[in-house]
């Protein structure tokens, strides 16, 4: 009987971080034990380096979503690329309360292919390959998501910044020879400017005359309301660029919202909109567009995708104090 409660005792006890690890450790060493005694060898598996997901798939309605993942790059931050105009201390603080490095951040990129039914129509395109060490990788991932490019019948663009236009053209030739394209008319009218030369503009103005321009006589150039292809609706979200453009995907009477990159960081856009960008080339209307279409998708629960979300990138928002939460989408899409 004392036995017993004294057991009883020891197991109602809290497990502390230091048994539990002491418990692991004791774990760890038996099968080494066990290996010495019979002298056999222990096999011993190289590093493979950290992988994830390239493909994801749900259902809308009639229509399919595909995200694929382009690649991500890991660089200094966040700070000073969000809360620009805060003090670092304040952006680094946000980022570890949230699990974050305070001065360690990843980007992502992913394009989105849909499957209408009547026409496959991608997203953005991607770095391209070769502009970046770990992205670029579209072109070899289509083939993962069962596509080929000769597949693609339109290619609808969001704005032209690299990591979304950089993919159009691979090896000097277009990486979908057989799509239309859709561009925002004044995201093209702003980047072909002449008065973009010279400017800190140069680099993606002079992107956009090798990658954009030559694929201009197939492109239908469109503004805020315009239909774009079957069940897909363009909504001017300029501020980050001065054309960038959202779409509403709608099938079935199921909405679905790809805003490319009108919030790039699943915390610090989300939890602080109004926190300036060093990427929004108008900062303040930026982050006015950001607050009032977020606001909406939160508000009318519209799952939603974004360029720069953690893979597979979709996801819904709740309100989160002054800003907003990203709540990762599970099964929910699954289901038709």
């Amino acid at each position: 009987m004392t036995n017993d409660t004294s057991k009883s005792r020891h197991l109602s006890q809290p497990l502390s971080r230091r048994s539990a690890l002491m418990a692991a450790g004791g774990a760890a060493l038996a099968p080494a034990v066990g290996g010495l005694l019979t002298g056999r060898a222990q096999a011993k598996a190289p590093m493979l380096g950290v992988s994830a997901p390239e493909v994801h798939r749900v259902k809308l309605g009639d229509f399919e979503i595909t995200t694929i993942r382009d690649g991500a790059v890991q660089l200094d931050g966040p700070h000073p690329i969000f809360g620009h105009d805060q003090a670092p201390e304040d952006v680094q603080a946000h980022a570890k309360a949230n699990f974050l490095p305070p001065d360690r951040m990843e980007i992502s990129f992913t394009p989105v292919i849909v499957n209408t039914g009547d026409e496959l129509v991608i997203f953005d395109a991607g770095n391209g390959a070769g502009r970046r060490p770990n992205a670029g990788k579209l072109a070899a991932t289509l083939g993962a998501a069962g596509y080929t490019p000769d597949q693609v019948d339109k290619v609808i663009l969001t704005h032209f910044h690299p990591d979304h236009i950089g993919g159009l053209m691979e090896d000097g030739a277009s990486l979908f020879p057989n799509a239309s394209y859709v561009m925002p008319e004044a995201e093209y009218a702003f980047w072909t400017s002449p008065d973009r030369m010279g400017t800190p503009a140069e680099g993606v103005a002079k992107l956009t005359q090798s990658n954009v321009v030559p694929h201009a006589e197939k492109a239908t150039f469109i503004k805020d309301g315009d239909s774009v292809a079957k069940g897909i609706t363009a909504m001017d979200t300029s501020g980050h660029t001065p054309g960038h453009t959202a779409y509403m995907i709608e099938s079935g009477g199921k909405p679905f919202l790809l805003w490319g990159d009108l919030a790039n960081h699943y915390v610090l856009s989300l939890q602080k909109p109004d926190w300036h960008v060093v990427f929004d080339t108008d900062k303040d209307k930026a982050a006015q567009t950001r607050r009032k279409v977020l606001d909406m998708v939160a508000k009318d629960r519209i799952p939603a995708t974004g360029y720069h979300m953690p893979f597979p990138a979709i996801g819904y928002l709740e309100k989160y104090g002054d800003g907003y939460r990203w709540v990762p989408a599970s099964y929910q899409l699954n289901l038709g």
